[in-house]
């Protein structure tokens, strides 16, 4: 199959906010973007040197009906959650939490100084597994594989599968593994998440399903469309080419199948009604949301 290269559709730019107990973030997120998205629901970037801007944290609270993904670049974070799991993320280290039917956690800083940087995205799942029990996974920075192009750049991958469409031979892994597959697995919307850093000028390819939605999140540097902490959300098409700009690009590259479903968020509920909406407020009032 001849490849068809993806364009650039949409740029979306974070906004800064805060969320938790006073946590400064930069977000990507608004109901008006479910389309454009899917399943993909939210994306935040947290990155500050002064404790003031992260040490609330995230006391517990609830969510019912969506996947999240900590991804800690700098720092450390204590998750707890009402299934008693206890996880410290630390530089490189990943929680994926499947809230399922119902999950109550929190998100605790375990410094009172330095860098914290980091990002949480909010994944949606199918309405044939909203109810479904939640269930917590926690990888640190060892489980995933590093691959090196011989062009310079680095990938880190998350969850999916790198495919150097451009040329076989211009990957090296640096990993045990024979193939290049992230430690996720068995999600419903087919996720790739990869950390991605090129240098300056660098081209790369990615093959891709034809109509998962792709995004590139820019943490630093540019890419020859998109600067610093803006989002790029790309057409349809098999492969996905990017090339960084003149000072090198660290970027989130983001792919997944969307669902097509009617998405109805209440803050940390998301289902396919307003009446599972209103049952989620109800069973969380009532003590339920996680029985």
């Amino acid at each position: 199959m001849s490849p068809t290269i993806r364009t650039l559709q949409q740029r979306i730019k974070a906004h800064t906010t805060s969320d938790g107990d006073g946590v400064q973030i930069y977000r990507i997120a608004g109901r008006q973007l479910n389309d454009s998205l899917d399943p993909f629901l939210l994306l935040d970037e947290f990155r500050s040197d002064d404790s003031a801007d992260y040490i609330g944290g995230f006391p517990p609270h609830p969510h019912r009906g969506f996947e999240t993904v900590t991804y800690m670049l700098n720092g450390q974070m204590l998750h707890r959650d009402h299934m008693g799991n206890e996880g410290l993320l630390t530089d490189g280290g990943v929680q994926w939490m499947t809230a399922g039917r119902g999950v109550i956690h929190s998100e605790m800083p375990k410094q009172s100084e330095g860098l914290m940087h980091g990002f949480q995205l909010w994944l949606n799942l199918p309405a044939s597994e909203k109810m479904k029990p939640a269930r917590y996974q926690y990888f640190s920075a060892d489980d995933f594989p590093l691959v090196e192009l011989t062009t310079g750049g680095k990938i880190k991958v998350v969850a999916g599968q790198l495919s150097t469409t451009s040329d076989p031979d211009k990957a090296v892994i640096k990993a045990a593994n024979e193939v290049i597959n992230g430690p996720v697995k068995g999600v419903a919307t087919d996720p790739v998440y990869f950390d991605l850093q090129l240098n300056a000028g660098e081209q790369w390819l990615q093959s891709v399903p034809q109509d998962h939605t792709v995004l590139l999140y820019v943490y630093q540097g540019s890419t020859a469309e998109l600067s610093q902490q803006e989002l790029g959300v790309y057409t349809n098409g098999n492969t996905v080419k990017i090339m960084a700009g003149g000072e090198g690009v660290k970027a989130l590259f983001l792919a997944a199948q969307p669902l097509r479903e009617p998405v109805k968020q209440y803050g940390p509920f998301v289902m396919n009604t307003d009446k599972e909406i209103r049952q989620a407020i109800d069973d969380y009032r009532m003590g339920r949301l996680t029985e």
